[in-house]
Protein backbone atom coordinates (compact mmCIF):
# COMPACT_ATOMS: atom_id res chain seq x y z
CA UNK A 1 0.00 0.00 0.00
CA UNK A 2 1.19 3.52 -0.68
CA UNK A 3 0.73 6.63 1.42
CA UNK A 4 -1.86 8.16 -0.95
CA UNK A 5 -4.11 5.11 -0.73
CA UNK A 6 -3.77 4.94 3.06
CA UNK A 7 -4.52 8.66 3.39
CA UNK A 8 -7.62 8.38 1.18
CA UNK A 9 -8.93 5.41 3.16
CA UNK A 10 -8.29 7.10 6.49
CA UNK A 11 -9.96 10.27 5.21
CA UNK A 12 -13.04 8.26 4.21
CA UNK A 13 -13.18 6.61 7.62
CA UNK A 14 -12.70 10.00 9.31
CA UNK A 15 -16.38 10.80 8.81
CA UNK A 16 -18.54 9.47 11.70
CA UNK A 17 -21.36 8.30 9.40
CA UNK A 18 -18.99 6.48 7.05
CA UNK A 19 -17.17 4.90 9.98
CA UNK A 20 -20.50 3.67 11.36
CA UNK A 21 -21.49 2.26 7.96
CA UNK A 22 -18.11 0.57 7.57
CA UNK A 23 -18.13 -0.95 11.06
CA UNK A 24 -21.64 -2.26 10.44
CA UNK A 25 -20.49 -3.94 7.23
CA UNK A 26 -17.40 -5.37 8.92
CA UNK A 27 -19.66 -6.86 11.59
CA UNK A 28 -21.95 -8.34 8.90
CA UNK A 29 -19.21 -10.66 7.67
CA UNK A 30 -18.65 -12.04 4.18
CA UNK A 31 -22.37 -12.13 3.34
CA UNK A 32 -22.63 -8.36 3.67
CA UNK A 33 -25.93 -6.51 3.93
CA UNK A 34 -28.53 -5.42 1.41
CA UNK A 35 -28.60 -1.63 1.07
CA UNK A 36 -32.19 -1.50 2.36
CA UNK A 37 -31.35 -3.46 5.49
CA UNK A 38 -28.27 -1.30 6.08
CA UNK A 39 -30.40 1.81 5.76
CA UNK A 40 -32.99 0.50 8.25
CA UNK A 41 -30.33 -0.68 10.67
CA UNK A 42 -28.59 2.72 10.71
CA UNK A 43 -31.77 4.80 10.33
CA UNK A 44 -30.32 7.18 7.75
CA UNK A 45 -31.91 8.53 4.56
CA UNK A 46 -31.19 6.56 1.39
CA UNK A 47 -29.57 9.55 -0.32
CA UNK A 48 -27.20 10.00 2.63
CA UNK A 49 -26.35 6.30 2.66
CA UNK A 50 -25.75 6.32 -1.08
CA UNK A 51 -23.42 9.32 -0.81
CA UNK A 52 -21.32 7.72 1.95
CA UNK A 53 -21.24 4.29 0.32
CA UNK A 54 -19.95 5.89 -2.89
CA UNK A 55 -16.97 7.31 -1.01
CA UNK A 56 -16.21 3.98 0.71
CA UNK A 57 -16.42 2.20 -2.64
CA UNK A 58 -14.09 4.76 -4.28
CA UNK A 59 -11.35 4.00 -1.74
CA UNK A 60 -12.00 0.24 -2.07
CA UNK A 61 -13.07 -0.31 1.54
CA UNK A 62 -16.52 -1.49 0.41
CA UNK A 63 -17.76 -3.44 -2.58
CA UNK A 64 -21.27 -3.79 -3.98
CA UNK A 65 -22.81 -6.67 -5.87
CA UNK A 66 -26.20 -6.81 -7.50
CA UNK A 67 -28.18 -9.98 -6.81
CA UNK A 68 -31.36 -9.76 -8.90
CA UNK A 69 -33.04 -6.61 -7.59
CA UNK A 70 -30.99 -6.38 -4.39
CA UNK A 71 -27.74 -4.46 -3.99
CA UNK A 72 -25.45 -6.18 -1.46
CA UNK A 73 -22.71 -4.18 0.29
CA UNK A 74 -19.65 -5.87 1.75
CA UNK A 75 -16.59 -4.72 3.62
CA UNK A 76 -13.43 -5.35 1.62
CA UNK A 77 -11.43 -7.24 4.26
CA UNK A 78 -8.28 -7.44 2.13
CA UNK A 79 -8.25 -3.65 1.83
CA UNK A 80 -8.97 -3.24 5.55
CA UNK A 81 -6.14 -5.62 6.47
CA UNK A 82 -3.83 -3.79 4.07
CA UNK A 83 -4.56 -0.49 5.81
CA UNK A 84 -4.07 -1.99 9.26
CA UNK A 85 -0.83 -3.60 8.12
CA UNK A 86 0.37 -0.35 6.61
CA UNK A 87 -0.20 1.43 9.92
CA UNK A 88 1.44 -1.27 12.02
CA UNK A 89 4.20 -2.70 9.79
CA UNK A 90 6.94 -0.35 10.86
CA UNK A 91 5.86 0.12 14.45
CA UNK A 92 8.90 1.19 16.46
CA UNK A 93 11.24 0.52 13.52
CA UNK A 94 13.48 3.40 14.58
CA UNK A 95 13.13 3.06 18.34
CA UNK A 96 14.77 0.94 20.99
CA UNK A 97 12.57 -0.65 23.63
CA UNK A 98 9.29 -0.03 21.84
CA UNK A 99 6.33 0.10 24.23
CA UNK A 100 4.03 -1.35 21.57
CA UNK A 101 6.12 -4.51 21.14
CA UNK A 102 6.51 -4.83 24.91
CA UNK A 103 2.72 -4.61 25.35
CA UNK A 104 2.15 -7.24 22.63
CA UNK A 105 4.62 -9.59 24.36
CA UNK A 106 2.97 -9.02 27.76
CA UNK A 107 -0.54 -9.60 26.36
CA UNK A 108 0.54 -12.81 24.66
CA UNK A 109 1.87 -14.26 27.91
Amino acid sequence: MNIETAAAQLEALGNPTRLTIYRTLVRAGDHGLPVGKLQLKLDIPSSTLSHHLKKLIEVELVSQERQATTLICRANYASMNGLIGYLADECCADAEGCAASSEATTEAA
